[in-house]
C-alpha cells in the first residue's frame, strides 16, 4: 500500500476572549465567500455565534481567511472546551453546531440549486451542492484525505482499493459511555429526513450542516444529499422520505431511470435487498451514485445477446468478475420491461450445478441494479446475486471465503461489486507490521503471531504463506510491493466469489442458459 508521511500532531492553543471575537467574525467572512451566505443571514449568524460563545460584541475579522480547520475551527473548539461550552468528547458535535450557524438554511440551498439547474444545467447545480458539502465541513476532506488509495492493475479489469481511515475510531471509554445513553428512536436511522439539522449525540452524528435537495422518483418524495464518506468522486445518496426497508422491484428500475434522466452526468445504483449481498443499511431504502468513475463502467461486453421481446434493447454480459447483464438502448420502457422479466425469472431460478437455489427457508436470489445515461442512451446493469449459506459456507456461498476475512469480512455491496474496495482502517498498521516481518531478516515468532490477543493473528496463515514465498530478507520496497500484490489478488478473488455464474466455460454456459430462459439468445 502507498506509504503516508508521518507528521507530529500539533497541540492547538485555545485563544483568549478577544481572539475568539476575531475568529467568529472571520468564520462569517469565510461563510460569505465559500458557502454563499447572504448579507443579512451573515449578520444573523454572527449574532448567533456571539451568543453561543458568550461574548458581548464582534471584532474585525482577520485580513485574510486562514484554513478553516486549523486556523478557525480548531482554536474555537479548544476555547469552548477550556471555558466549559463543550467537553473534549463532544468536540465534533460542537464544531458541527457552529458550522451550522453559518451554513445557508435548507430552503435557501434548495432555491439556489433549482436556479442553477434551470439556468446553467444539472452538472453546475450538483457541483454547487458538492462544494457546499465540502466547504461546510459536512464532508470532512481533512479526514477523507487520510485514506490510503491505489489502483490495482489486473488483466481481468482494474480495481480501486481504499483503506478507510476517515471514520474516527472510538475508544473503549467512548463506547462504554454510548451504551449508557438513552435511545430515543429519533431519528429512526442515519438516513431519515429528520436528520436535517439534528444536533446529534455520542450515539448519533451531528447533522446541522447537511443540506438536501428534494425530488420525485416514480412520483414518490425522495431527496438527494452527498455522502459524508466520499468513496468516489461526488458520492451522492438518494433517500426515500419514507422510512421503509430496501427492496428491489420494478419500481426500483423506474426510480433509478428517473434520477439519471435528471442527472445524466451521474450514475445511480441500489444495494441488493437481502442480507450478506446487501449494504450496511437495509432498514431505509436509499441508492448511491455519483460520477461514473467506478471500474466496472470501463469494462467491455463479453458476449452480445438480443430478444424478440425487446428489439431495441442491446443485451450484453459484461467482461467482469461477477455476473453482470447490461441492458442499453434509447427506449426506456423496453429496458425496464426487460429488467422486469430478468428479475422475475431470476427470483425463482435455480441451477444446482452452479450451487444456485432460489429458495430454501427464505428467498435467496436478487440483483444489484445500476442505471446510467450516455448520449441519450439509457443503460441498466443488473448484477445477479444470491445470499444462500450452507455448512461449508456459513458466511455465504457467494461471499468471500474465510481465508480472505483477514482482508475483508463484511458484505460486498454495490460499490465493491463495481470494483471499488473499502477496506477497514486496521489494515494500515497490520499490513505495515507484516511488511516489517518480510524485511526483518529472521523468521517470525509464529507462536506469538498465533496468540488470539495479537492483532496479526488474523493474518497468521497469510504470513506463513508470504514468508514461504518471499522469505524475510526483502528490501522495504520489495516487502511493500509484495503486500500490495497480495491485497490486490485478494480483492480479485473476493469479487470472483460473488459471481453466481463463474468465469469458466461451464459457468458462462450456465449464464447463457439462464438468459435463454427469458427468451434472450446470442446475437
Amino acid at each position: 500500500m502507498p506509504r503516508t508521511k508521518k507528521t507530529d500532531t500539533e497541540t492547538v492553543t485555545a485563544p483568549d476572549a478577544e481572539n475568539v471575537k476575531t475568529l467568529l467574525s472571520t468564520l462569517v467572512e469565510y461563510a460569505k465567500e465559500k458557502l454563499y451566505l447572504g448579507k443579512y443571514d451573515a449578520v444573523y449568524a454572527l449574532n448567533q455565534l456571539i451568543a453561543r460563545f458568550g461574548t458581548d460584541s464582534p471584532a474585525a475579522p482577520l485580513p485574510s481567511i486562514p484554513d478553516l480547520q486549523t486556523g478557525i475551527l480548531d482554536p474555537l473548539v479548544e476555547y469552548a472546551v477550556k471555558t466549559g461550552l463543550t467537553t473534549a468528547e463532544e468536540k465534533l458535535l460542537f464544531e458541527t453546531e457552529i458550522m451550522g450557524y453559518v451554513t445557508p438554511a435548507p430552503g435557501e440551498v434548495i432555491a439556489h440549486f433549482d436556479a442553477l439547474c434551470s439556468t446553467e444545467g444539472a452538472p453546475k447545480a450538483t457541483q454547487y451542492l458538492n462544494e457546499l458539502a465540502v466547504n461546510s465541513n459536512y464532508v470532512r476532506m481533512a479526514d477523507i484525505n487520510k485514506n490510503i488509495r491505489w489502483t490495482a492493475a489486473l488483466p481481468e479489469g482494474n480495481l480501486t482499493v481504499t483503506i478507510n481511515l476517515s471514520k474516527p475510531e472510538k475508544s473503549n471509554a467512548e463506547v462504554a459511555r454510548q451504551k449508557l445513553l438513552p435511545q430515543t428512536g429519533y431519528p429512526k436511522c442515519m438516513l431519515c429526513l429528520e436528520n436535517l439539522g439534528f444536533h446529534g449525540s455520542l450515539r448519533h452524528p451531528a447533522r446541522e450542516t447537511i443540506r438536501i435537495i428534494p425530488m420525485y422518483l416514480n412520483d414518490e418524495p425522495w431527496f438527494m444529499q452527498f455522502s459524508p464518506y466520499v468513496y468516489f468522486d461526488e458520492h451522492v445518496i438518494a433517500v426515500s422520505e419514507s422510512h421503509h426497508p430496501m427492496q428491489i422491484t420494478d419500481e426500483t428500475f423506474v426510480r433509478l431511470m428517473d434520477f439519471v434522466e435528471m442527472f445524466p452526468h451521474y450514475f445511480l445504483g441500489s444495494n441488493a435487498d437481502l442480507p450478506i449481498v446487501g449494504g450496511s443499511i437495509l432498514a431505509h431504502e436509499h441508492y448511491q451514485g455519483g460520477k461514473k468513475v467506478l471500474p466496472m463502467f470501463q469494462r467491455p461486453a463479453r458476449k452480445h445477446f438480443a430478444s424478440e421481446n425487446y428489439k431495441s434493447v442491446a443485451i450484453d454480459t459484461l467482461d467482469w468478475y461477477n455476473s453482470v447483464i447490461r441492458l442499453s438502448g434509447k427506449n426506456r420502457d423496453e429496458i425496464q420491461a426487460a429488467a422486469h422479466d430478468i428479475l422475475s425469472a431470476w427470483r425463482n431460478y435455480s441451477d444446482e450445478g452452479q450451487n444456485i437455489l432460489a429458495h430454501t427457508d427464505a428467498p435467496h436470489n436478487t440483483v444489484t441494479p445500476i442505471a446510467a445515461a450516455e448520449n441519450d442512451t439509457y443503460i441498466l446493469y443488473l448484477i445477479l446475486r444470491n445470499n444462500r449459506t450452507d455448512e461449508k459456507h456459513p458466511y455465504g456461498i457467494f461471499h468471500p471465503t474465510e481465508d480472505m476475512h483477514n482482508i475483508k469480512k463484511e458484505g460486498i455491496g454495490l460499490i465493491e461489486a463495481m470494483g471499488t474496495f473499502i477496506l477497514p482502517g486496521r489494515l494500515q498498521k497490520e499490513l505495515s507490521a507484516i511488511s516489517e516481518i518480510l524485511s526483518c531478516g529472521k523468521l517470525p515468532d509464529y507462536k506469538g503471531l498465533s496468540d488470539p490477543e495479537n492483532p496479526l493473528s488474523k493474518h497468521f496463515d497469510m504470513i506463513i504463506q508470504m514468508v514461504s514465498e518471499h522469505g524475510t530478507s526483502l528490501t522495504a520496497e520489495q516487502a511493500h510491493e509484495a503486500i500490495v500484490a497480495r491485497v490486490n489478488d485478494t480483492c480479485r478473488r473476493i469479487l470472483e466469489c460473488t459471481a453466481v455464474f463463474k468465469n469458466t466455460a461451464d459457468g458462462q454456459a450456465a449464464f447463457e442458459k439462464f438468459l435463454n430462459s427469458v427468451s434472450v439468445t446470442e446475437a
